[in-house]
């Protein structure tokens, strides 16, 4: 069995569950197809009902596919989307779960990703999202530090946190793959946070490019990098300060990802880390809606909730 294919197997049957008497839409776009191919093999397989829809790929992460592709999502009882970039942050995505459909988004997957992945056991997964959630539930306040230099406190306020645990089984829940994360849109939040892991469009940061945020009320006041900056600053024209929202804060619990690739979707999954994202919040909870949503993954954090230091999934060598 080819490695996709393995992968594919995952996908619809582990974590998506899907039954013979279901319809399936798999979403994908002109670079990829292989993937795309791979889910729609074996989705026809249980399904008569299942359709492969491609388009060209979208200009940024979070910007809303053609009409006939919304279409199809919000039709079909099961969806995955292998695309260039994320459908996760758009009204398709939600329009779809609303109308009921089960929602797997792969953005910016690649074969290597997409295998290395879905290798893992996605109960298991499912166990160390319910173990953090556990630790931080009804914790008011999250404080996050590294070696590298991140000191930062969430107010969490009345925000809910979330489990992205690869398992799609009820009618309306959506979730990345490869998955593994508990995460939350924090209220508020001030300090510093370093990026020293994985972050667009740097990919996987070499020794010594470090990247620094200072953050206050919950606005990004200062970003040290020239790029990221000047996206912020882009979206910001159209948004405002919504650009410059921290949007999300997310701990990674996927043990199978035993060392950061510079893939954001899989690196912000790696047990141990915990990753942090400027902008767009409302599809995870919050109210902030901007046009960008930029996670950086942080190496070797150490976590409190109201002071008490959490015990983090690891993987043996993410560190």
């Amino acid at each position: 069995m080819s490695a996709l294919r393995s992968a594919a197997e995952t996908a619809v049957r582990q974590c998506l569950a899907l039954e013979g008497t279901e319809s399936c839409a798999v979403v994908t776009d002109d670079e990829r197809e292989p993937i795309g191919e791979a889910i729609y093999e074996v989705a026809s397989e249980v399904t008569d009902d299942a359709v492969i829809v491609r388009y060209p790929p979208g200009e940024t992460h979070g910007s809303e596919p053609p009409e006939p592709v919304a279409a199809a999502m919000a039709g079909a009882d099961v969806v995955l989307a292998p695309t260039t970039k994320s459908l996760s942050h758009t009204r398709a995505r939600t329009d779809a779960n609303d109308a009921g459909a089960r929602v797997a988004t792969l953005p910016g997957i690649t074969e290597d990703v997409f295998t290395t992945g879905l290798e893992a056991d996605y109960e298991s997964i499912a166990a160390h999202c319910e173990d953090v959630r556990e630790q931080v539930d009804g914790a008011d306040e999250i404080r996050v530090t590294t070696p590298a230099g991140t000191d930062i406190t969430f107010g969490i306020g009345d925000r809910e946190w979330l489990s992205d645990t690869g398992i799609v089984h009820e009618p309306g829940r959506m979730s990345n793959l490869p998955a593994g994360e508990v995460f939350v849109s924090p209220e508020t939040a001030d300090g510093t946070f370093v990026v020293d892991g994985t972050i667009r469009p740097h990919g996987l940061l070499e020794d010594g490019q470090e990247l620094t945020f200072e953050v206050e009320d919950g606005l990004v006041t200062h970003v040290s990098d020239d790029e990221i900056r000047e996206t912020v600053e882009g979206a910001a024209e159209d948004v405002g300060d919504a650009a410059y929202n921290l949007a999300e804060l997310g701990i990674g619990t996927n043990v199978a990802v035993t060392e950061l690739v510079g893939s954001v979707l899989l690196d912000e999954k790696a047990g141990g880390t915990v990753h942090i994202a400027i902008g767009d919040n409302a599809g995870i909870g919050g109210e902030t809606e901007a046009p960008i949503h930029l996670d950086g993954i942080l190496r070797n954090p150490t976590v409190y909730a109201d002071g008490t230091e959490l015990a983090l999934p690891e993987a043996s060598s993410s560190h």
